[in-house]
């Protein structure tokens, strides 16, 4: 017969995140709504813009939501529309492609680019750490290459082999991510033979970056930080990181110690573009520097002031309307290279 000193105890929270997310002590996960932490704003649709959902992984139940800008919206000779692939943000913990802030941007882009957007679904933490969502982003192009390819709305309006990576917070670090494995060849995109899908250029928007030495930004926040903190990063870190990892992981910190060197990666040209009022703006402007010292193609675009996501938590404010400008005037830059 055993005794009540034998019961095993039981499981205690170890983090808890604003009590959308309990990770606890035997290594499982309370979820709550997290739609109530992102100020999310009404949908609205924009006429001329159809959208659907596809699954792109069968096996982990992973879809991407295709828009499709009206026909009239094609290019000037009447061809196919270059393709955004988005990741949306969350600190790899939280968000979602159906929420509000996200469905909205893609919706703006697909018709003011005009561009076949992608936004695409991928595992998150701590129930799935890292890389695992960088393994979702890279079956994703898997699938663009292959079955994707072949979707009605693709096949009629996508031109594939002038894709776009691109995303905002979480889903820039992604992006990032997913940029060097197609460029560095560890994630084959491109048949030598019949070219399917080329990447053209990637676009950061506010990416979530870390490191373990605080940044000036980090160590003295600006007064009026209202989405993303210093203590909100760290604990995303936490949640999605390996266990065990410190911010210094080549995920979290690209250029850190941890880190593989980029200088013989032929990335593709990248649009960068940072907010004053982040805490992460020393490390976005820090990113784009180093691209720009080991001879990348990088532009950096500033909004000073401006708040970490601010293109998807007020994504009808003129600065996002100025975002969706200069991501315009890139994709044009970059798939029609100026003559003479």
């Amino acid at each position: 017969m055993s005794g009540s000193g034998d019961a095993a105890p039981p499981p205690h929270v170890v983090e808890d995140f604003f009590g959308v997310i309990q990770l606890l002590s035997d290594g499982s996960v309370v979820r709550a709504d997290d739609s109530a932490l992102l100020a999310m704003p009404e949908l609205q649709d924009v006429p001329g813009v159809q959208w659907k959902d596809a699954v792109y992984d069968a096996t982990h139940g992973l879809m991407v939501r295709v828009f499709k800008p009206a026909a009239a919206a094609a290019g000037d000779d009447g061809g196919k529309l270059p393709v955004l692939v988005y990741f949306h943000g969350g600190g790899y913990c939280i968000g979602a492609l159906d929420q509000s802030p996200f469905h909205t941007f893609c919706l703006r882009a697909a018709d003011e680019l005009p561009a076949v957007v992608l936004s695409v679904q991928y595992r998150l933490a701590p129930e799935h750490r890292l890389p695992t969502a960088i393994d979702d982003g890279a079956a994703f192009f898997s699938w663009l290459r292959g079955a994707g390819s072949a979707d009605p709305w693709l096949a009629e309006s996508a031109e594939l082999a002038r894709t776009f990576i691109s995303g905002v917070s979480a889903g820039a670090n992604l992006a990032h991510h997913v940029a060097v494995r197609v460029a560095s060849g560890r994630q084959p995109v491109v048949d030598d033979v019949d070219p399917v899908v080329r990447v053209a250029g990637y676009v950061l928007l506010d990416a979530f970056f870390g490191g373990v030495e605080r940044t000036a930004a980090e160590a003295n926040p600006p007064a009026d930080v209202s989405l993303l903190t210093v203590e909100m990063a760290d604990q995303f870190w936490r949640l999605a990181l390996p266990a065990g990892a410190t911010r210094d992981h080549p995920v979290a910190n690209p250029f850190g110690p941890e880190s593989p060197s980029l200088e013989a990666v032929a990335l593709p040209p990248a649009l960068v573009v940072a907010s004053g009022g982040d805490v992460l703006y020393d490390r976005v402007v820090g990113y784009a520097a180093r691209l720009k010292e080991m001879g990348k193609a990088v532009e950096l675009v500033e909004f000073e002031g401006a708040q970490h996501g601010f293109s998807v938590i007020q994504p009808w404010s003129p600065e996002t309307s100025e975002v969706i400008q200069v991501l315009k005037r890139f994709v044009h830059k970059a798939i029609r290279p100026a003559e003479g």
